[in-house]
């Protein structure tokens, strides 16, 4: 019955036209995987797969090299092996093909269950370099009953996270998330304005 539940909520996690742009996607068990990258200035472009569990867990295994034995790192422990010069901006470091370009997972809806903040069960709101930054908020999901984070750092993240908090019938779907747009794509949307 619980594999049952896990394969639903994977089928839930992302919609087959949220996923359309991205290369390399591949349904598993209670993930979903997808090529990655990471480039480097000095050593190129270190290619990976990366697992998008349905709990919000990361994980990439790395395909380098072929004797690379590199497997179940972190987005950043991946950048750090990529030999990637300014390391500890993951977020926009590693990347996927989307449209056939490289796009950073922040701009991409692989993100959306990402939930960095229950692997530190501590409760501390300080950042590595000790100061103190605003605790992020989570909402329940009506369907799949899994919190999801809420950043609270503009009136706009705010006002998305009052709404959710107000709909009882909020699901994890309906988290906003920074969609890739290509700029050919934007050049024809806003001529057509014209």
């Amino acid at each position: 019955m619980a594999n049952g539940v896990e394969k639903e909520s994977v089928l839930m996690m992302f919609s087959d036209e949220e996923l359309r742009e991205i290369s390399g996607v591949k349904r598993g068990g209670d993930y979903i995987e997808v090529t990655c990258g990471c480039t480097s200035h000095r050593y190129g472009d270190a290619v990976g797969r990366l697992r998008v569990f349905s709990n919000g867990d990361l994980e990439i295994t790395c395909e380098c090299t072929p004797g690379c034995n590199e497997d179940k790192m972190t987005p950043a422990a991946f950048e750090k092996h990529s030999g990637r010069e300014t390391a500890r901006k993951w977020k926009n470091n590693v990347w996927v093909i989307a449209n056939g370009e490289k796009v950073p997972l922040s701009k991409t809806v692989l993100l959306k269950y990402y939930n960095q903040a229950s692997k530190h069960g501590n409760g501390s709101h300080r950042s590595h370099n000790g100061r103190v930054c605003h605790r992020d908020e989570f909402v329940r999901c009506a369907r799949c009953n899994k919190e999801r984070r809420f950043r609270l750092r503009t009136k706009e993240e705010c006002l998305i996270h009052h709404n959710a908090l107000a709909d009882k019938n909020w699901k994890c779907s309906d988290l906003p998330y920074d969609k890739y747009v290509s700029p050919l794509h934007l050049i024809k949307h806003l001529s057509s304005k014209f």
